[in-house]
């Protein structure tokens, strides 16, 4: 069953503003270590890699029925990429806590993610699922 959707709209070009005003300060705030590395290895995409995981924190916070508000921190949602390069999301501290209240008992929450972007848009969505655990 789906517990939550979210969808996020974020213009590259504000990140890449917000990147050059705040810097260091902008990146450790909203992004794990995992998440600023993807991003500084890909030179001529830098600024559209922070925007999509910006859209997918925000589709995420969405998803979760929260938005940023009630402690939910931007490193709580996290996204890194399977080797084929599919995105993921780990979520932690309140995020994590929030899923687990929404979660039916005898339900595992799986939480999809889709980025995409085509300057100066980077878009995401967050489908958050629940499948019953099988009986053993």
């Amino acid at each position: 069953m789906i517990l939550g959707i979210g969808a996020d709209l974020c213009n590259i070009e504000r990140i890449e503003a917000t990147l050059a005003r705040h810097g260091d300060r902008f990146r450790q705030r909203v992004f794990t270590d995992l998440e600023q590395a993807r991003a500084e290895a890909r030179p001529m995409a830098v600024a559209a890699t922070y925007a999509k995981r910006w859209a997918a924190k925000e589709a995420c916070s969405k998803a979760l029925g929260t938005g940023l508000r009630m402690g939910i921190a931007w490193k709580d949602m996290a996204v890194s990429n399977l080797d084929t390069g599919q995105p993921v999301m780990a979520l932690t501290g309140w995020a994590a806590q929030r899923l687990a209240q929404m979660t039916p008992q005898g339900h595992c929450a799986v939480v999809h993610v889709t980025l995409t972007d085509d300057h100066p848009w980077a878009q995401a969505f967050v489908v958050i699922e629940a499948r019953p655990i099988p009986a053993s």
